[in-house]
């Protein structure tokens, strides 16, 4: 007899729900027209600027801004654990392009921003709901005119790197 003989994998009791409620992103970004990419992630991190719609649906927040550095937080839930009870890659891989974009536009002036080119992500540990809280830095290497290039570390809650990131921007204009 296997496990799925004995438990009812759809039973009501067994099913979790999660509503997702977020800012239209356009008229944030028409607020922050003109203003400086160091202004816009205060502006976020201090709550005067709405978080962007992916930061709620994950569940993330920004801490920490310095020039050249951001910090997110993430407490981890069971709805981005995948089969194996662990956080999903897609989590960290969220935190870290997220936290790695934002610490570039900490160095912007107002109208300049970034996409990214390439993410690599190594994972070292594992992460789940016992990780604690979970942190995600991103700093910036090289400012570039055409592409930028940073670092970026995920940590669980006791400070153990879990992932490591490099990652490659391309430098837009008109944003």
């Amino acid at each position: 007899m296997t496990v799925t003989d004995t438990l009812d994998l759809f039973s009501p009791t067994l099913r979790r729900e999660r509503v997702v409620g977020w800012q239209a992103p356009g008229p944030a970004a028409k607020a922050a027209r003109g203003w400086s990419g160091m202004e816009a992630m205060q502006a976020i991190r201090d709550g005067r600027l709405p978080p962007p719609p992916m930061a709620m649906l994950i569940g993330f927040r920004m801490s920490i801004v310095e020039p050249g550095r951001i910090v997110m937080e993430l407490d981890p839930r069971e709805d981005l654990e995948n089969t194996i009870g662990l956080l999903h890659g897609a989590t960290a891989a969220a935190l870290l392009d997220t936290a790695m974009g934002c610490a570039i536009s900490t160095r912007l002036p107002a109208g300049q921003g970034s996409v990214t080119l390439d993410l690599k992500l190594t994972y070292l540990r594992p992460l789940s709901v016992r990780s604690g809280t979970i942190a995600a830095e991103g700093k910036l290497i090289k400012l570039g005119r055409q592409t930028s290039y940073t670092e970026g570390f995920v940590r669980d809650g006791k400070g153990d790197l879990a992932v490591h990131a490099t990652a490659t921007f391309s430098m837009v204009a008109g944003v």
